[in-house]
């Protein structure tokens, strides 16, 4: 009786699980990598655009459907759980055509179960390197890989012997007796896979998702914001206006943060120069600081979404620092190039018109936390954040515009920031008017880039837009806090917003509005 195949996917499953409990052991105790994430980041590299930009609009839909604040949060968390569960998929595939394929063979299956795990271990080597997760010289992290494969490999064939064993001559197999069946056999190794992976997926439970937290006194600790003064006040409920660090948001292409080591890394600065650079952190820190506050907004966003942000931003201005080096006459465009492989295009022409185009290294006065790019990220005015790389180690000055990593993928080119506003809160319980209605205070954010906004606008239901009042922003590249008085019946109603641009351009459509209820 040959092997079935029902038993070698289950066997497949179950040691499969182990490895991802072994390797994320590994890359929580000792920074190695951790095969299921750098098999999704991969992937997500290698698939067509349109494949990630469906698993981000899906993680962000989900997050809103089971009504989780922190949308970018979830969506990094379902990634995290595509990754886990793609790994099992692969795992429990592999098992089964292995189980097909022993169905030719007499041999021993732990030698080719072995085979197979280098085989598999030399290929994810291959994509780590391309990932640039594991140096030339990283020869531990490199065993790691290999040995954790070998070993799964190995196993699942050793597993596949006994199987086989128990069908067709128990007693003769060392350790068992005739009673023992197939079935218990099975339960023997349920048994010892579940224990380990268990006991991972408690710890992981305990431990929790850490966040970073950089050393030294943030600026809002001690500083008081620009416009404190300002005679509009935003209603109770409405979003921040100076974002706190460990909210504000995070996307991009890495289920876990690219390693970057602080003491080695050096900006590069090669391409159309007279003389290639390798500029230190101290030395960009010690360069004349910009000091700009800033909102910045994801282009996936969802209308009423918390993928958006204000902080003080420190850095040095890209023209001062380009002012250090000598550029060729052909040079027109910079491509700013992140550790974990993305990479945009900035034309020299938006650099030398805009002084606050910056290189990055400090938020709210402290260095950038890892999830936010640290050593570096560069702001450009007037972008959403998938045009503003993050973790930046080299600029090379060409001849020619290119595509970036999001527009080779079929993102906007541009990635011009649209003009939004958003109702945050309302409150219902405003005084009684001579017709009987009573006010309704409702506040919010608008936002439209290094534009500026002029005018926001109100309304309930199907009502007139009325005109709302706008707090004195932070700078001319943050949103505005706004908050309207209206007037209402009891019931239920909607609340809808709009907003105009500094020069009179509206906002389009559609408008974010909020239901609520007033009782009598």
């Amino acid at each position: 009786m040959s092997l079935r195949f029902r038993d070698g996917v289950v066997v497949a499953a179950l040691l499969t699980a182990v490895f991802v409990s072994v390797s994320y052991v590994g890359w929580k105790l000792a920074g190695l990598p951790f095969v299921p994430f750098d098999l999704f980041d991969w992937a997500a590299r290698a698939l067509p655009g349109s494949a990630a930009t469906l698993a981000i609009d899906a993680g962000i839909a989900l997050s809103r459907i089971a009504h989780i604040e922190a949308i970018g949060d979830a969506a990094k968390i379902a990634e995290q759980a595509i990754a886990i569960a793609m790994t099992m998929c692969l795992g429990v595939t592999i098992g089964g055509v292995f189980v097909i394929a022993l169905r030719w063979s007499q041999e021993p299956a732990g030698m080719f179960g072995a085979i197979a795990g280098v085989m598999m271990g030399g290929t994810m080597l291959l994509l780590e390197r391309r990932l640039d997760r594991i140096g030339p010289g990283s020869r531990l992290a490199a065993a790691w890989v290999l040995g954790t494969f070998l070993l799964w490999g190995f196993t699942l064939g050793w597993v596949c012997d006994r199987l086989r064993a128990t069908t067709h001559n128990p007693a003769t197999v060392p350790g068992l007796h005739s009673g023992l069946l197939r079935r218990q056999f099975l339960m023997r190794v349920t048994y010892g896979a579940a224990f380990p992976s268990l006991l991972t997926a408690l710890w992981a439970l305990v431990v929790g998702r850490k966040t970073s937290e950089a050393p030294g006194a943030r600026w809002s600790d001690n500083h008081g914001l620009p416009n404190a003064t300002s005679p509009v006040q935003p209603v109770p409920g409405t979003r921040p206006e100076f974002t706190p660090l460990d909210a504000h948001y995070r996307i991009d292409v890495n289920t876990r943060l690219p390693p970057v080591d602080a003491g080695s890394w050096r900006l590069t600065i090669t391409g159309l120069v007279d003389s290639s650079r390798e500029l230190t952190l101290d030395e960009l820190r010690r360069a004349e600081p910009l000091h700009q506050f800033i909102t910045l907004s994801c282009i996936s966003n969802p209308l009423g979404g918390d993928l958006i942000g204000t902080t003080r931003w420190t850095g040095v201005s890209v023209r001062r620092l380009l002012e250090q080096v000598t550029l060729r006459p052909q040079a027109t465009h910079l491509r700013i190039r992140s550790a974990d492989g993305f990479f945009e295009v900035v034309s020299l022409e938006t650099v030398r018109q805009d002084p606050r185009v910056m290189l990055t290294y400090a938020w709210d006065g402290v260095p950038l936390l890892p999830e936010h790019g640290f050593p570096l990220r560069i702001y450009v005015p007037d972008a959403y954040g998938m045009k503003q790389p993050k973790w930046i180690v080299a600029i090379e000055v060409t001849d020619r515009w290119e595509p970036g990593y999001w527009v080779v993928r079929g993102w906007d080119r541009d990635g011009r920031i649209r003009t939004t506003s958003v109702v945050d809160a309302i409150d219902v319980n405003g005084k009684a008017a001579s017709d009987g209605r009573h006010t309704m205070w409702v506040g919010g954010i608008a936002f439209a880039g290094a534009r500026g906004v002029s005018k926001v606008e109100a309304r309930i239901d199907q009502g007139l837009w009325q005109q709302a009042q706008l707090r004195d922003p932070l700078s001319n590249t943050t949103w505005v806090i706004w908050r309207a008085n209206l007037l209402s019946d009891e019931g239920e109603h909607a609340v809808a917003v709009r907003s105009y641009e500094a020069d009179g351009t509206p906002q389009e459509g559609p408008f974010h509005s909020k239901r609520t209820t007033r009782l009598a």
